[in-house]
Parts: C-alpha cells; sequence; structure tokens
C-alpha cells in the first residue's frame, strides 16, 4: 500500500474472530460442515413484540429522519424502570444515560474521553480484548492485573495497593464476568467503588451478561456514591438477542455522561427511531420472558459441561453468562495447537483462552449459542476424536 496508514493501527491487530471466521468460512467454501462454538452471538430471536415495534415504527413516513444524540426520552425512561425493576439502581433519564450503538462502541467513546496518550488502564486479565485494543488505539498505556482461579476471578486489590497507581486514569471491571462466568456482588463493587474513589481512578463495569443464567442482578451503580466515580455499560445484545441490532447505553453521573456525549455526538447521527421504539419494548419484556430463553440456556449448558468433561477440562458449575470456561488438562502442552488440532480434524470450533490474557493461557471458552442439535452433533465428533 502507497498510503501509509496511521502508527495508531501498529498498536492493534484484526480482531482474533474476525481472523477465525475468515479461516472458517475458507473451510466451509471447501465443503467441510463447521460446528462454531465460538462466538457468543445469541441464535434466539428478540421477543415478537420487540421485532413488531421495529416494523410498526419502520413504516411510518416520519420514522427515517435523524434522530437525538441522546436517544429519545422515552428510551432513556425505558433504560432507568429497567435499571429500577432489576438492579434497584435509581438512573436518572435525563442527563444519567446516553443510549449507544452497542456497548463496545461505549468503550471507545469513554476511553477517548478520558484517557490523555501515556495515562495508564487497568484491564482485567483474562479480559475483554476490546479493552485493551482501545486503549493502545487512543495512546493510553495498558496495565493488566490479575484474575486468577484460585481468588475466584476476582482483583486482588490489595496486591493493586502496593503500586504505583498515580497515572492510572480508568479501570475496566466486567461482572458478571466474560470470560469466566464469574458473578458479581454488592460486596464487591462496594471493595471497588472504594478503591476507585481513594485513587481517583474511573471505574467502568461492563454488564452485558446479567440476565443470562442467572436471576441475582447486581449493577455497579447501585452501590451508594458510585456514580462520583464510576460508570456502567448495559448491552440488549445478550440479555434480548439482539447482537445485530446495536443497542446499548452507558449510565452514570451527569457530568461524567456529558464529556462522553462530547465524543459520541462527533461520530454518530442518532438511533434510528425503529430500533429506539423497538429497545423499549425489549426493556419492558416480563421477567418470564427472560425465564423462557435461559430454559433454552440450561438445557445447551448440561450438553457444553459434557463436552468439557469429554475434553477433561475442569470447570466451576456455577458460572454464568453465554460461555462455560474450562481449565485444559495438565498434559496438553499448548491451547492453541489443541484448539487447531479439533478444529481441523473434527470441524468443531472452540475459542481458546490465550486471547483474553496470560491467564487464560490454559482455559478454553465454550459458546452456548447453538442448537441442542449442533452440541449434540459436536460431542459426538469429539467423542470419536477421542477413540
Amino acid at each position: 500500500m502507497r498510503i501509509k496508514p496511521a502508527d495508531r493501527t501498529n498498536t492493534v491487530q484484526e480482531y482474533y474472530f474476525s481472523r477465525k471466521l475468515a479461516q472458517i468460512d475458507k473451510m466451509r467454501r471447501e465443503g467441510a460442515d463447521i460446528i462454531n462454538l465460538g462466538i457468543g452471538s445469541p441464535d434466539q430471536p428478540p421477543s415478537e413484540n420487540t421485532v413488531a415495534a421495529l416494523k410498526s415504527t419502520a413504516e411510518k413516513s416520519t420514522s427515517h429522519g435523524y434522530q437525538s444524540y441522546t436517544g429519545s426520552p422515552a428510551l432513556r425512561k425505558a433504560f432507568a424502570d429497567w435499571y429500577r425493576k432489576y438492579f434497584h439502581t435509581e438512573l436518572n433519564p435525563d442527563n444519567e444515560i446516553l443510549p449507544l450503538l452497542g456497548s463496545k462502541e461505549g468503550i471507545m467513546h469513554i476511553s477517548m474521553a478520558f484517557v490523555n496518550p501515556g495515562d495508564e488502564v487497568l484491564i482485567p486479565d483474562p479480559g475483554y480484548p476490546t479493552y485493551s485494543s482501545v486503549t493502545n488505539l487512543v495512546g493510553g498505556v495498558v496495565r493488566n492485573y490479575d484474575l486468577k482461579e484460585e481468588n475466584g476471578w476476582l482483583p486482588d486489590l490489595e496486591a493493586l495497593e502496593q503500586s504505583d497507581l498515580s497515572r492510572v486514569k480508568i479501570m475496566w471491571v466486567n461482572y458478571p464476568n466474560m470470560p469466566t462466568g464469574t458473578k458479581g456482588s454488592v460486596e464487591l463493587f462496594e471493595k471497588l467503588v472504594g478503591f476507585a474513589k481513594k485513587h481517583n481512578i474511573l471505574l467502568c463495569n461492563d454488564n452485558p451478561y446479567s440476565f443470562i443464567l442467572n436471576n441475582d442482578y447486581h449493577s455497579l451503580l447501585e452501590v451508594d456514591g458510585a456514580k462520583e466515580i464510576a460508570l456502567e455499560l448495559n448491552s440488549l445484545s445478550k440479555s434480548h438477542n439482539m447482537a445485530g441490532w446495536r443497542i446499548g447505553m452507558v449510565a452514570g453521573h451527569s457530568d461524567i455522561i456529558k464529556e462522553v456525549l462530547k465524543v459520541k455526538s462527533n461520530m454518530d447521527s442518532g438511533m434510528f427511531l425503529g430500533l429506539q421504539a423497538a429497545a423499549i419494548e425489549a426493556l419492558n419484556n416480563p421477567e418470564s420472558w427472560y425465564d423462557t430463553v435461559n430454559i433454552v440456556y440450561k438445557k445447551r449448558r448440561r450438553i457444553v459441561e459434557e463436552i468439557m468433561d469429554l475434553l477433561g477440562c475442569n470447570f466451576d458449575r456455577s458460572q454464568t453468562g453465554l460461555f462455560v470456561w474450562g481449565r485444559i488438562p495438565t498434559e496438553i502442552a499448548d491451547c492453541e495447537s489443541f484448539i487447531e488440532d479439533i478444529l481441523n480434524h473434527t470441524h468443531v470450533f472452540i475459542t481458546p483462552g490465550f486471547i483474553f490474557g496470560n491467564n487464560g493461557s490454559r482455559y478454553l471458552r465454550i459458546s452456548l449459542c447453538a442448537t441442542e442439535e449442533r452440541l449434540l452433533e459436536a460431542k459426538e465428533r469429539l467423542k470419536k476424536r477421542k477413540q
């Protein structure tokens, strides 16, 4: 290429799943029947009323213009009501909620709003790779903190206290956790808020998994005083089977939200009104709707646990979320080679844990986003491989 790209592109690589999906697509074109158990893209549909709201709004000639950068008042109110009902958290819909085009967008907006070149960002290891890549893109310094099985996949705040935190601007946390499936708790969030206040760190909780195989709902913002120092991202992608719709939100103190809006308003022109109407309907789904979705996931999880046992992996059966996270047997030398061997010989794709950080190098992750039929087929293929 004759045009030199910006130097910042040297700080990141193409997303692992982007490269892997290209490999899987090539294998499929060559005739392979690949069962993809790698990605957490819900395959169940949204509620019928959600789809109906999109359709009816899109049919109106007045629905297709630019929309507010801050979303409609009705959408912000729906998010506030949802948080009050399930997370026991009061949010002012006028100025403490900002709808987003998916919460992944929010990671970039928050980082651009608060991270200067050279600022340090505390990022969990293992953790969502986007936290690191966005930090690099905005010129921040990635500073990993350990999550380890022996500590219940919780941050060791005492260890962090022993280090120099003077340059840390943001700390990313993610509970319920991905990839480990560890639940959040009021006790954990109280400790995190106290830590962030003491060291003047913006604490950001990424919270899209609360409704998957879990009914113990917690928000970082339910802690007294959390809004002074914290933001929370949420999304309809996992909780409402709307991953491709790209609807999320960030919540926090109005002064912090204003700074995020400065960035967002220069990067998009608002969310299509039909999507907002659909999101309002989704957020008003009865609690029984989540139960119906989770009945399917419970059945799938039993099969995935059998696959984990078949692979000789150790895992915590109390995990929540869209995945099962397991430690590979000690006799396996390398997880990536193990995963590639499975893909090439059984045409089943499983995510290797190393993509989430060094502490994930001896683990793998299996998605629940495949039908029981496909999961059983994957199990049979893996069983034959072992024979």
